[in-house]
């Protein structure tokens, strides 16, 4: 009695019992398509993005001779280590000493612009003073402004007061960050409650003390994506050096390779240098992201949270 009505509530099923399964696989068909074409297209990034980087691993293999008579991808002699070698001993050790000179603008210049981009973020959102909306706007203005356009006037601001080709020439223009202070701003307004501030002050605690103590642990995340995102573009910087710099001692490696590119043509024992070297030039960019990543991670979750 009850598969009779049952059958007769529901004849498709009666008749075809695969009905419900079909209907449920028509439904899902468009979610697979669309998720098929978001797969293929991450597949054709991630090629995009890593081929560049399998080629140099492979170019910086060969020598000279295999470098233009092999195919770019295919496996040659490996002379990695030979290469390396005479990479670290060429002309005495110029790349190294390009190599030191990048650590002390890309490190020591990502940590200054860092650390004064949030004292100044920190004030624009938790201090009142006559105008701070006013100049908050200049230094907006100077976000839209490019690099570029800047530079020639950095070179003659530098070369009034002496410090064209010299060390301070690069690494002093590397400190402001105007998008660094808006940024600063952005995150302490969103991880630095002003209760807790009032809080500390009302302890008795200094400005300076509420800063490093309650404010930076606080915006650390903040602080992570704007070292990474200043020291990737110090390390990568070769117009400010290009302008600034004749004195080949006070090469950054992107300046220094640069050159060695150019001389590649006339040259092709520069070949492989600069591929060896461009390959060593990448490398602690990488460690740095792996190293910090986690920090970064951890304040896009807490911030998807809030």
């Amino acid at each position: 009695m009850s598969s009779t009505t049952l059958s007769r509530r529901n004849p498709a099923t009666a008749l075809d019992p695969s009905a419900p399964t079909q209907r449920r696989i028509r439904k899902s068909a468009p979610a697979w398509s669309s998720k098929a074409a978001v797969n293929i297209m991450l597949i054709l990034f991630c090629l995009y993005t890593l081929l560049p980087l399998t080629w140099l691993i492979v170019a910086s293999t060969k020598d000279t001779t295999d470098l233009f008579g092999t195919a770019g991808f295919s496996f040659a002699e490996n002379n990695f280590l030979t290469n390396l070698t005479e990479l670290f001993t060429w002309e005495n050790g110029t790349y190294l000493r390009w190599l030191l000179n990048t650590v002390g603008y890309a490190v020591f210049g990502s940590v200054c612009s860092v650390f004064v981009s949030f004292l100044a973020g920190y004030a624009f959102d938790k201090f009142d003073f006559p105008g701070k909306e006013r100049w908050f706007g200049f230094i907006l203005v100077g976000v839209l402004i490019p690099a570029a356009v800047t530079t020639m006037p950095l070179y003659l601001l530098a070369a009034n007061i002496g410090l064209v080709n010299t060390f301070w020439g690069v690494f002093l223009p590397s400190i402001a960050s105007p998008f660094g202070v808006y940024l600063a701003r952005v995150f302490c307004n969103g991880y630095v409650p002003k209760e807790l501030i009032e809080a500390a002050r009302l302890d008795g605690a200094g400005e300076m003390r509420i800063f490093m103590t309650i404010a930076a642990p606080l915006m650390k995340p903040g602080i992570v994506t704007l070292l990474l995102m200043a020291f990737s573009a110090s390390w990568n910087n070769i117009f400010l050096p290009l302008v600034m710099l004749t004195d080949n001692q006070l090469f950054p490696i992107s300046l220094g390779l640069y050159s060695w590119n150019g001389r590649s043509v006339t040259d092709p024992e520069f070949a492989h240098l600069t591929i060896i070297g461009s390959l060593v030039a990448i490398i602690p960019v990488i460690v740095l992201f792996m190293s910090l990543q986690r920090f970064w991670k951890s304040g896009l979750g807490s911030g998807a949270l809030k």
